[in-house]
């Protein structure tokens, strides 16, 4: 009996053991597979196996008519594109013009109702983070960020990232832009100069003077008063660049304020070293008065703040003058030359401070972000989107479906991007260098396309960049390009620029629930007071309002920020 016993134990031990050691096997054999066969890793330009579709808010500039006949702003050369190369499909959740648009995007917020994924600016992405209500996104930066706009990203000496990190966390994907941006040139009918015997002017009392000439003296020749000397701001833009939107503003007066070293909305060094607002300074209610006299004497536009589109009238050929950046190629010079092919559009670093010198605000380099729902199925999507634009940007045609139709469109260009074209430009049309010397540069995503073209479309004499000695019709795409270049850069290789940079381009705590208020103060106050509905004295009553409102609590948070 005794030896059954034991002879059973021992088979049960036999089989534990032998468990024991089929279940270590599987394990390990379970280890090595693993190591075997990795997962694969994120493909930053993958397309999905299966189609994804990808809801987005979009801004749609209806005077943007550069689509091509039968395509639309979500069938084009662009939303085709990120087909056939990623399989997504891109669908609107909602559409708004560029006046409407911050609204929209305000409304999707309070709902919360949020489109997959859409662009939004510094404050709207603060209130969504603080909301919840969009998908962190560090893993899919990380992951599948291409390896070119790491590079530009990291070029930004950290703010890029910087402005959408909260707790640690990647909230959106940043853009990166070309210092250019910031910079708002004036442009002007060189043809009018010609024919009334002027020069470009160097001053403000200058530009008052052409003003004039233009609005006086029928530089058209149509034989009407129908003249526009300066262009202003219309719905959809600013009277001038601020901190927070500090780049790409258009026929605002930046240039005005500037030359009088007025810096409204932007955070500049006191006297006494600590922060002050630009816009409660003197500076800037001299500024204010110089722009009331201009308007008075109807040098300009008169429906300034009224005018749902500046550009057509630069198009329709009764603007003589307006401030913007290098690109407005991009924007309505296109179709002013369409119609009317001497309508020489040429760009200065003008005019001038009281010593003579160039002195325009700068921007910051990150200002708008891309921002994914929570909960969105595939975040990644986006990232691809923006990929594939980058990649790709070189192979698409402005003239037949403007940059702005591409869905989720964030500018990403090294701060020099187009310094560095225009000199290569005047350098291979030179002949001192080939277009091969810049084939390897692959952070300037255009360059090799600008090189390789510029034959095409410029013509002798090459250091001539009067409109006459270009041919735009034959490769329109190009010429946009180019002309951005050469005219509309060429300034800010030319001129010495003694800048000025706000010394925050972010919110403060306060601001979350001040600023909107004093804006909005401020922009109606300014613009009464230019339009001659409110006296300049109104200037120390919105400064006495904006301090006690809430301006010196966020100056002493300011300061705050500055000194750490």
């Amino acid at each position: 009996m005794l030896k059954k016993i034991l002879f059973l134990l021992l088979f049960v031990m036999l089989l534990v053991a032998c468990s024991n050691e089929d279940a270590s096997t599987d394990e390990t054999d379970d280890k090595d597979t693993t190591s075997e066969t990795p997962s694969e890793p994120a493909d930053p330009f993958g397309a999905y196996e299966e189609t994804v579709t990808i809801a987005i808010g979009q801004e749609v500039d209806p005077s943007d008519t550069s689509l091509q006949d039968g395509d639309t702003p979500l069938d084009n050369q662009y939303t085709r594109h990120v087909k056939e190369n990623l399989n997504i499909v891109v669908q609107h959740a909602f559409t708004a013009s560029p006046s409407n648009y911050d609204q929209k995007v305000s409304l999707a917020i309070a709902s919360n109702d949020l489109p997959d994924a859409m662009v939004v600016g510094p404050v709207e992405l603060r209130q969504l983070v603080e909301a919840d209500q969009i998908a962190d996104l560090t893993e899919v930066y990380e992951n599948y960020a291409s390896p070119a706009i790491k590079e530009i990203i990291d070029s930004s000496s950290g703010v890029a990232l910087e402005n959408v990190t909260f707790d640690g966390k990647i909230m959106a994907i940043p853009n990166s832009q070309a210092s250019a941006d910031g910079v708002h040139n004036l442009w002007i009918r060189k043809d009018w100069l010609d024919k009334l015997g002027l020069e470009p002017p160097k001053t403000l009392d200058d530009l008052k003077e052409v003003a004039r000439a233009f609005v006086e003296e029928d530089p058209d020749g149509n034989g009407q008063d129908d003249t526009i000397g300066l262009a202003g701001p219309d719905t959809s833009n600013k009277l001038y660049a601020n901190f927070l939107e500090s780049t790409n503003n258009l026929y605002g007066f930046d240039g005005i304020f500037s030359a009088l070293h007025a810096y409204p909305g932007y955070w500049l060094e006191g006297e006494d070293g600590k922060p002050v607002y630009g816009s409660t300074l003197p500076e800037t209610k001299e500024a204010l008065s110089f722009l009331r006299n201009m308007y008075s004497e109807g040098l300009i536009d008169p429906e300034i703040g009224v005018r749902e589109d500046s550009g057509e009238s630069v198009i329709s050929g009764n603007t003589g003058m307006f401030f913007g950046p290098f690109w407005m190629p991009y924007g309505p010079l296109t179709d002013a030359v369409k119609n009317n092919p001497d309508a020489n559009w040429q760009s200065y670093a003008l005019p001038l401070d009281a010593n003579g010198e160039y002195t325009p605000h700068l921007s910051t380099t990150t200002t708008q972000f891309v921002v994914v729902r929570k909960d969105y199925e595939h975040p990644e999507a986006a990232m691809k989107i923006l990929n594939n634009l980058l990649a790709n940007e070189s192979e698409f045609d402005p003239s037949i479906g403007g940059p702005g139709f591409y869905p989720l469109r964030l500018v990403y260009a090294p701060a020099d991007e187009m310094e560095v074209t225009t000199v290569a430009l005047r350098e291979v049309l030179a002949g001192t260098k080939e277009p091969e010397d810049f084939y390897d540069m692959p952070a300037y995503k255009l360059l090799k396309s600008d090189v390789d073209h510029i034959h095409e479309v410029k013509l002798e004499p090459y250091d001539n960049t009067d409109i006459e000695y270009w041919d735009p019709q034959a490769n329109l795409g190009q010429w946009t390009r180019a002309y951005s270049a050469l005219v509309g850069t060429a300034p800010l290789v030319d001129t010495e620029i003694n800048g000025v940079k706000s010394l925050i381009y972010s919110q403060t705590k306060t601001m979350e629930d001040r600023w909107v208020n004093l804006k909005k103060i401020e922009d109606e106050t300014f613009l009464k007071i230019i339009m001659g509905t409110e006296s300049l004295d109104a200037f120390d009553q919105f400064v006495e309002d904006w301090n006690s409102q809430g301006g010196e609590q966020i100056t002493e948070e300011v300061a705050d920020v500055v000194a750490k």
